[in-house]
């Protein structure tokens, strides 16, 4: 699964400008299953198994990953932008961007020998950053790039033992997940969603799950680790190393008890999320229709929504496990 991450993190897809990740997936998955395109933008399956599935589940992944996008130009050549997503201006400054997949940039703002006391002490808001790609007048920049292109936090892929890190971990360390899913899941039927624009406000899960219509929805994700020097163990939330996070309740969602009883009490190695924190596409899917019964599978990411989040490859291989575990037993009709 190692190479299959390391793809999905080094393509550029910000939120609502998905197609790359989903044309890679679309080369990944075709020979697997059926699958169709909806008009947000959300790639749709239902992958035949070889026995009849006693309920209909649906297992999501998001495409998308936070970035920036471009708001206008300056007379100078100098891109200002608008952030998509939730990001931290102070990981920002003087980091390396990357505009269409082909325009490199710098992020820049006003030099620390030219702030003034006051400034020094506090982040420099977004307003105050431009992007630098060498342009010396506006006409010169616009010949290269538009208002309205996207542009990610350059962050490369490296592999440290069982930890790796690059941009992007989340969630396309869930996209290598169910598209593993989809090549090696052979017991029953079930269908999927890869989701757009979820970094958003959890946007294509809302019409994926209107249109797939389940009963029961796994949601594979990454989420905030903070198992750091400096945090005491009762805020850590999880820790990298000792299985996917499971979630018993975060913001957008209260999970559906039997559903994360049942995963926390399986055989496979896996943390309850110890935060009611965050939250993920399961808040947009658990309420759809009359409702579905809905868990979320995380695996655990420090630094998360940076170019350099770092997570532990035997955390994603046990939640392939779990979701393996769960699907077995929704689909065979097992569960409540």
């Amino acid at each position: 699964m190692t190479e299959l991450i390391k793809t999905l993190t080094q393509i550029d897809g910000i939120s609502g400008d998905e197609n790359k990740v989903r044309e890679f997936i679309i080369q990944e998955i075709k020979d697997y299953c059926e699958y169709k395109t909806d008009p947000l933008g959300n790639l749709l399956i239902l992958k035949k198994g070889k026995n009849r599935a006693s309920k209909k589940l649906m297992v999501d992944a998001h495409m998308d990953e936070v970035g920036l996008i471009i708001t206008s130009i300056t007379s100078e050549g100098f891109l200002k932008f608008n952030i998509v997503g939730g990001i931290d201006t102070a990981t920002l400054m003087f980091k390396k961007v990357r505009i269409n997949g082909e325009i490199s940039g710098v992020i820049s703002g006003k030099p620390i020998h030219l702030l003034g006391k006051d400034e020094a002490k506090t982040l420099p808001k977004t307003d105050t950053l431009y992007i630098d790609i060498g342009a010396n007048s506006k006409e010169e920049a616009e010949k290269l790039v538009s208002v309205g292109d996207s542009a990610v936090v350059c962050g490369s892929f490296e592999q440290i033992g069982s930890k790796i890190l690059s941009k992007a971990l989340d969630d396309r360390i869930g996209c290598a997940i169910l598209i593993k899913l989809i090549k090696e899941y052979e017991n029953y039927d079930f269908c999927a969603s890869f989701s757009v624009q979820e970094e958003l406000g959890l946007r294509g899960a809302k019409t994926a799950a209107f249109s797939l219509d389940p009963e029961y929805a796994l949601v594979l994700e990454g989420t905030t680790a903070a198992d750091i020097s400096g945090v005491s163990d009762s805020e850590t939330v999880c820790n990298l190393g000792e299985g996917p996070a499971i979630s018993f309740m975060d913001r957008a969602t209260v999970y559906d008890r039997d559903l994360y009883n049942l995963a926390i009490n399986s055989e496979v190695l896996c943390q309850p999320k110890r935060a009611v924190a965050g939250g993920n596409n399961s808040g947009a899917i658990h309420l759809s229709r009359e409702g579905i019964k809905t868990l979320a599978i995380s695996v655990p990411c420090r630094y998360i929504h940076t170019n350099s989040s770092v997570a532990d490859l035997r955390d994603c291989e046990n939640a392939y496990k779990l979701a393996v575990f769960m699907m077995d037993k929704i689909l065979s009709g097992e569960t409540k």
